[in-house]
Protein backbone atom coordinates (compact mmCIF):
# COMPACT_ATOMS: atom_id res chain seq x y z
CA UNK A 1 0.00 0.00 0.00
CA UNK A 2 1.49 4.10 -0.92
CA UNK A 3 1.04 6.48 1.21
CA UNK A 4 1.34 10.09 0.52
CA UNK A 5 3.02 12.34 3.29
CA UNK A 6 1.41 15.44 4.29
CA UNK A 7 2.28 17.70 7.14
CA UNK A 8 -0.21 19.70 9.02
CA UNK A 9 -0.37 22.34 11.60
CA UNK A 10 -2.65 21.72 14.46
CA UNK A 11 -3.87 24.22 17.05
CA UNK A 12 -4.07 23.42 20.52
CA UNK A 13 -8.07 21.78 20.28
CA UNK A 14 -6.60 19.47 17.30
CA UNK A 15 -3.06 18.45 19.37
CA UNK A 16 -5.24 17.46 22.43
CA UNK A 17 -7.98 15.81 20.23
CA UNK A 18 -5.15 13.48 18.47
CA UNK A 19 -3.47 12.78 21.70
CA UNK A 20 -6.60 11.80 23.42
CA UNK A 21 -7.76 9.36 20.05
CA UNK A 22 -4.05 8.01 20.10
CA UNK A 23 -4.03 7.09 23.57
CA UNK A 24 -7.57 5.80 23.64
CA UNK A 25 -7.19 3.82 20.74
CA UNK A 26 -3.65 2.31 20.89
CA UNK A 27 -3.50 3.78 16.91
CA UNK A 28 -0.52 5.76 16.11
CA UNK A 29 -0.61 9.61 14.58
CA UNK A 30 -0.83 8.58 11.15
CA UNK A 31 -3.65 6.15 11.16
CA UNK A 32 -5.53 8.09 13.60
CA UNK A 33 -5.25 10.85 10.66
CA UNK A 34 -6.12 8.37 7.73
CA UNK A 35 -9.26 7.28 9.93
CA UNK A 36 -10.82 10.85 10.33
CA UNK A 37 -10.23 11.89 7.06
CA UNK A 38 -11.87 8.85 5.91
CA UNK A 39 -14.76 9.24 8.67
CA UNK A 40 -15.02 13.31 7.39
CA UNK A 41 -15.59 12.23 3.78
CA UNK A 42 -17.52 9.66 4.51
CA UNK A 43 -19.78 12.19 7.02
CA UNK A 44 -19.24 15.82 4.93
CA UNK A 45 -23.06 16.59 4.47
CA UNK A 46 -23.97 15.69 8.05
CA UNK A 47 -21.56 17.64 9.41
CA UNK A 48 -21.28 20.84 7.08
CA UNK A 49 -24.53 21.02 6.72
CA UNK A 50 -27.33 22.32 9.50
CA UNK A 51 -28.29 19.18 10.57
CA UNK A 52 -25.58 18.75 11.98
CA UNK A 53 -26.05 20.91 14.70
CA UNK A 54 -29.91 19.00 15.49
CA UNK A 55 -27.63 16.07 15.32
CA UNK A 56 -25.00 17.95 18.50
CA UNK A 57 -28.56 19.01 20.16
CA UNK A 58 -30.19 15.73 20.04
CA UNK A 59 -26.67 13.77 21.18
CA UNK A 60 -27.04 16.08 24.12
CA UNK A 61 -30.01 15.65 25.11
CA UNK A 62 -29.64 11.71 24.86
CA UNK A 63 -26.11 11.73 26.66
CA UNK A 64 -27.43 13.55 29.55
CA UNK A 65 -29.36 10.66 30.89
CA UNK A 66 -33.00 12.83 30.53
CA UNK A 67 -34.04 11.66 27.62
CA UNK A 68 -34.34 8.67 26.23
CA UNK A 69 -34.94 7.14 22.25
CA UNK A 70 -38.32 6.08 22.77
CA UNK A 71 -40.55 4.18 19.76
CA UNK A 72 -43.85 6.07 18.89
CA UNK A 73 -46.08 2.84 19.24
CA UNK A 74 -44.97 2.87 22.86
CA UNK A 75 -45.85 6.33 23.93
CA UNK A 76 -49.63 6.01 21.82
CA UNK A 77 -49.88 2.99 24.19
CA UNK A 78 -48.68 4.79 26.87
CA UNK A 79 -51.41 7.66 26.29
CA UNK A 80 -54.07 4.91 25.46
CA UNK A 81 -52.94 3.65 28.90
CA UNK A 82 -54.18 6.70 30.47
CA UNK A 83 -57.89 6.71 29.36
CA UNK A 84 -59.89 7.09 31.74
CA UNK A 85 -63.33 5.53 31.38
CA UNK A 86 -65.47 8.99 30.30
CA UNK A 87 -62.48 9.32 27.38
CA UNK A 88 -60.25 12.17 29.51
CA UNK A 89 -56.97 11.36 30.80
CA UNK A 90 -56.68 9.89 33.96
CA UNK A 91 -56.60 12.64 36.31
CA UNK A 92 -53.51 11.35 38.34
CA UNK A 93 -51.80 11.29 34.76
CA UNK A 94 -52.23 14.75 34.34
CA UNK A 95 -50.96 15.76 37.33
CA UNK A 96 -48.28 13.96 37.08
CA UNK A 97 -47.06 14.85 33.80
CA UNK A 98 -48.49 18.67 34.38
CA UNK A 99 -45.43 18.65 37.28
CA UNK A 100 -43.09 17.64 34.27
CA UNK A 101 -44.76 20.35 32.31
CA UNK A 102 -44.15 23.33 35.33
CA UNK A 103 -40.35 21.78 35.85
CA UNK A 104 -39.65 22.41 32.28
CA UNK A 105 -41.10 25.85 32.37
CA UNK A 106 -38.48 26.67 34.99
CA UNK A 107 -35.81 25.10 33.09
CA UNK A 108 -36.85 26.95 29.75
CA UNK A 109 -36.87 30.11 31.61
CA UNK A 110 -33.98 32.01 29.48
CA UNK A 111 -33.21 29.57 26.97
CA UNK A 112 -35.57 30.76 24.55
CA UNK A 113 -36.54 33.99 23.21
CA UNK A 114 -39.25 33.12 20.69
CA UNK A 115 -41.54 30.37 20.30
CA UNK A 116 -39.53 29.20 16.89
CA UNK A 117 -36.38 27.71 19.44
CA UNK A 118 -38.89 26.42 21.38
CA UNK A 119 -40.63 24.54 18.81
CA UNK A 120 -37.39 23.54 16.70
CA UNK A 121 -35.93 22.43 20.09
CA UNK A 122 -39.52 20.13 20.85
CA UNK A 123 -38.78 18.84 17.19
CA UNK A 124 -35.98 17.01 17.80
CA UNK A 125 -37.70 14.94 20.53
CA UNK A 126 -39.72 13.53 17.39
CA UNK A 127 -43.22 14.69 19.26
CA UNK A 128 -44.25 17.17 16.68
CA UNK A 129 -43.19 18.74 13.14
CA UNK A 130 -42.84 22.57 13.30
CA UNK A 131 -43.25 25.13 9.92
CA UNK A 132 -42.97 28.50 10.31
CA UNK A 133 -45.86 30.13 7.90
CA UNK A 134 -45.78 33.72 8.82
CA UNK A 135 -43.38 35.75 10.75
CA UNK A 136 -44.74 34.67 13.95
CA UNK A 137 -47.16 31.71 13.11
CA UNK A 138 -46.07 28.02 13.31
CA UNK A 139 -48.14 25.28 11.28
CA UNK A 140 -47.56 22.07 14.44
CA UNK A 141 -48.19 18.69 13.09
CA UNK A 142 -48.15 15.98 15.55
CA UNK A 143 -48.58 12.25 14.60
CA UNK A 144 -51.93 12.01 16.73
CA UNK A 145 -54.64 13.55 17.97
CA UNK A 146 -53.19 11.93 21.43
CA UNK A 147 -49.83 13.31 20.62
CA UNK A 148 -51.91 16.91 19.78
CA UNK A 149 -53.31 17.14 22.73
CA UNK A 150 -50.31 15.78 24.78
CA UNK A 151 -48.09 17.90 23.40
CA UNK A 152 -49.74 20.92 23.07
CA UNK A 153 -50.67 20.71 26.91
CA UNK A 154 -46.94 20.35 27.75
CA UNK A 155 -45.98 23.39 25.64
CA UNK A 156 -48.58 26.04 27.57
CA UNK A 157 -47.12 24.63 31.06
CA UNK A 158 -43.93 25.07 29.85
CA UNK A 159 -43.71 28.59 28.26
CA UNK A 160 -45.48 29.92 31.06
CA UNK A 161 -42.29 32.06 31.96
CA UNK A 162 -41.02 32.75 28.55
CA UNK A 163 -41.08 36.68 27.22
CA UNK A 164 -44.00 35.68 24.95
CA UNK A 165 -47.11 34.32 24.90
CA UNK A 166 -48.79 31.28 22.41
CA UNK A 167 -52.28 31.60 20.87
CA UNK A 168 -52.81 28.22 19.55
CA UNK A 169 -55.82 27.35 17.29
CA UNK A 170 -56.48 23.66 17.07
CA UNK A 171 -57.26 21.20 14.49
CA UNK A 172 -57.28 17.44 14.67
CA UNK A 173 -53.51 16.43 13.97
CA UNK A 174 -52.51 20.01 13.59
CA UNK A 175 -52.15 23.39 15.48
CA UNK A 176 -51.28 26.83 14.59
CA UNK A 177 -49.27 28.49 17.15
CA UNK A 178 -48.69 32.34 17.08
CA UNK A 179 -46.09 33.78 19.27
CA UNK A 180 -47.59 37.34 20.68
CA UNK A 181 -44.84 39.41 22.20
CA UNK A 182 -45.66 40.52 26.37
Amino acid sequence: MSHDRVTVSLDTDARAALEDLTSRTGVGQSEMVRRALTFYAANFQAATTETSVNLQDYHKMLSGGEHALFDIDFLHCFLDYVEGENGEPDPEFLADADKVSDYHAHEYKGQFDNLGEMLEWLSLCGFLTVRRSEENTYHVVYPSEQLRWFMTRFIQRSSVHLPFTIEIEEGLTKVLMTEVPE
